[in-house]
């Protein structure tokens, strides 16, 4: 059996439930008997109920055909042994068999009607206190909600998995609060796209000049130009964008923009000439990044020459003791570090960065300081640990990050009342620190708290919004260290002098030569490049370098087409990790993940639950964190993935989350650094045909790197310096004040 189909069945038996996303495995039985197993998001579901199950037929390895639902019509039970097995479930709290014998033989086919409506009644059997009675109606009232909330959204081709995070925010009028605003919907925690949900308004008599629908346009155009970077959007930008987005008239869309204003939703004020709107939650960012920076710098002027009189005298004991010799950047950076409140350092590969961090980690060591070491990535901060001989951890979990299901947002358990006690925060790879990760960070840390900021400002700028590191720079109010100098070790790598050639506007040098650690290998037929890719990571890499496949990524700059992330991922998993009987494997959509792949998580998710390998529990595994598939149970409903030193357990409907990671985007491998890349090369899409990409993507490589494709192609992306403009304040706030009225200065 294959394709589309629709079953109509009662619940036979529940064979399992997680409650926390609903996901669900049941047996179904049909009226003519037959037995159809199940699988999809069914919260609360029990033995009893009748469903309509819309849904695709699969072909599991262990259990066989089963359908896998996209959509389910939910009705009560109607008889009494059917209703006498759904109260026998234990899916009604404080209801058991026994229990629910006595409620059948006492109202018979009106039991669930009682239930809900007269759950007071429950007190006249034996056994049943008033308080219990009422106790079991709110547990049944939960169950009705839930499956009325379900019909909803299978009623509009929504996800199922958004009941239960409705429900938890909104409790038992969580369908009423989406009637009455469905672009709720539209919120980054339930990530319904805003052409899916406007048109689901509209078809439930929303009016087409309403309000609340032009209201929700406006929001959505500030939401949504988070993910390019975006902190504010120009009022007249803002309105356009908006306009064009539902067809409404710019005079509305300005009415209902000036609403948003005068209620707080949205924050609107003059940057550098700029009428610049913001969501409330980036404006109160962005200030109190620039009030905390500002409180930083203010705390360094209390320290005295000693300290730097220090700092030079063990700089030099150590320079003795490893017969190493600090350049005047260098030297000067750890002077300041150990000196100033905060500090940045910048530099590009083999320019010392990690020396020069050794020696700030050595100095602050040997003053006394409380030093704690923090990147944005797991990846990355694992390198800086490594490097440094010391722990370094994700700010993350440096900050205590919670998920506050009630309000779907992130909370961090360190902050102004609790901040950490660290009296220096060295953070590495600052380029993809975004503005509200910035704004937590600095929260957590004293006014008087030593903070030294290091990356590379030629490398792509965060995922998320602001341009921090960047405006920082750019600013002038932060002393900053450019390292530039190439050093003579350094030189000696081809993948060093590429990349530091991409970034002077140069191509690198492309004749290969055998002791080389960068190759070029020209393949401009898509195809042929593909075959390429496969062949060294399979087979040339691993039998002439001594580099393990598990060794080797994958970059490219884009995730379509017949050479992108997508085709390259199906082509490795077919040579790499082909299918065996002794692997499980599990398919999800156009995907098969099976064990020992390589995969990514693809946003972030809040929920996940993992162990650490010394049992250290946490939860949250975050976009860009890669992983393998190291187990999977043999119903292929769990699966058990390894990232770095954590292992977390996956329900299979979680598995819309995550990608085959053999090949990657540049812009997801931003904070890691691999043993050996094989970077893809060829014409796409003129916004990744930048220089940032290919700097970036260069830069990924520790010991080898191979470039496949169009050297054309590779010089175009070299020349183009582009870069997209972001919309910021923060380097304005930076230099005129954390609130500053309007001067002359550029965004």
């Amino acid at each position: 059996m294959n394709g589309r189909c629709s079953v109509d069945g009662t619940v036979q038996h529940v064979i399992f439930q997680n409650e926390e996303n609903g996901y669900t495995v049941l047996r179904l039985v049909t009226s003519d008997g037959e037995a159809v197993t199940v699988v999809g998001t069914i919260p609360c579901a029990a033995p009893g109920e009748n469903l309509i199950v819309t849904g695709q037929w699969v072909s599991h390895p262990v259990h066989g055909e089963q359908v896998q639902a996209s959509q389910v019509e939910r009705h009560m039970p109607t008889t009494e042994d059917e209703i006498l097995d759904y109260l026998s479930s234990g899916i009604i709290k404080g209801v058991g068999p026994a229990t629910a014998e006595r409620l059948v033989q006492r109202f018979g086919v009106n039991t669930l009607r009682v239930l809900e409506e007269e759950p007071e009644l429950l007190a006249k059997i034996r056994g049943i206190t008033p308080r219990k009675a009422r106790e079991i109606g709110e547990s049944y009232r939960y169950q009705t909600g839930m499956r009325r909330l379900l019909e909803f959204l299978s009623r509009n081709d929504l996800p199922l998995s958004l009941a239960l995070r409705l429900y938890r925010r909104y409790g038992a009028g969580a369908l009423e609060a989406v009637k009455d605003n469905p672009y709720l919907l539209v919120e980054e925690v339930y990530g319904v796209d805003f052409s899916v949900m406007d048109e689901i308004a509209l078809s439930m008599g929303m009016a087409g000049d309403s309000r609340r629908r032009i209201e929700a346009a406006v929001l959505f155009e500030l939401s949504y130009n988070l993910n390019n970077g975006h902190v504010f959007l120009p009022r007249d930008k803002l309105a356009a964008a908006a306009a064009q987005l539902i067809d409404c008239p710019p005079d509305m869309v300005e009415a209902a923009l000036d609403g948003l204003i005068a209620r707080g939703s949205v924050l609107r004020q003059s940057v550098a000439k700029v009428d610049a709107c913001y969501l409330r939650r980036l404006f109160e960012a962005e200030v109190r990044v620039a009030e905390k920076l500002e409180r930083m710098l203010q705390c360094q002027a209390d320290r005295s020459d000693y300290v730097s009189n220090q700092a030079d005298r063990i700089l030099s004991q150590i320079e003795e003791a490893q017969g190493l010799t600090y350049a005047p950047a260098q030297r000067r950076a750890v002077e300041l570090a150990a000196r100033q409140g905060v500090v940045l350092l910048t530099g590009g590969p083999g320019t010392g960065k990690t020396t020069s961090v050794r020696g700030i980690v050595a100095v602050l060591d040997a003053l006394g300081c409380r030093t704690m070491l923090m990147a944005p990535t797991g990846r990355a901060a694992k390198r800086l640990g490594e490097l440094c001989s010391r722990e370094a951890q994700t700010v993350h979990r440096a900050l205590g990050m919670i998920w506050k299901e009630e309000t779907g947002e992130v909370a961090f358990q360190k902050n102004e009342k609790e901040p950490l006690k660290a009296e220096a925060v060295i953070v590495d790879e600052m380029s993809m620190v975004d503005l509200p990760l910035m704004s937590a960070l600095l929260a957590a840390l004293r006014d008087d708290c030593r903070l030294i900021m290091v990356g590379d400002p030629d490398q792509l700028p965060s995922v998320g919004p602001g341009n921090v590191f960047g405006d920082l720079i750019r600013s002038g109010r932060v002393e900053t260290v450019a390292l530039t100098e190439i050093f003579r070790q350094a030189q000696a790598s081809a993948i060093i002098r590429a990349a530091h050639a991409v970034n002077r506007g140069g191509l690198p040098e492309l004749r290969n030569s055998a002791d080389s650690d960068f190759f070029f290998m020209r393949r401009r037929d898509p195809l042929a490049a593909m075959e390429l890719v496969v062949e060294l990571c399979g087979k040339r890499l691993p039998q002439s370098m001594g580099v393990p496949a598990s060794q080797i990524q994958v970059l490219c700059p884009t995730r379509k087409g017949e050479w992108g992330t997508g085709a390259l991922n199906r082509a490795l998993q077919a040579a790499l990790n082909p299918p065996a009987p002794e692997k499980r494997q599990k398919a999800w959509g156009e995907i098969v993940f099976r064990t020992g792949d390589r995969v990514m998580q693809v946003r972030n998710n809040y929920d996940v639950l993992w162990v650490r390998d010394d049992g250290v529990t946490g939860s949250g595994i975050f976009n860009g964190d890669v992983g393998q598939v190291e187990d999977m149970d043999p119903g292929g409903e769990l699966l058990t993935i390894r990232f770095d030193d954590r292992t977390a357990t996956y329900t299979a409907d979680m598995l819309s989350e995550l990608e085959l990671a053999y090949a990657v985007t540049v812009h997801k491998s931003q904070g890691s650094e691999y043993r050996a890349v094989v970077l893809v090369a060829l014409p796409a899409a003129p916004a990744l045909m930048v220089r940032g990409v290919l700097y970036t993507g260069l830069t990924r490589a520790r010991e080898l790197l191979v470039v496949v494709g169009d050297d054309a192609a590779l010089g175009r992306m070299a020349a183009n310096d582009r870069q997209q403009r972001r919309y910021s304040g923060l380097r304005w706030r930076l230099k005129n004040g954390p609130a500053p009225k309007e001067r002359e200065e550029e965004t």
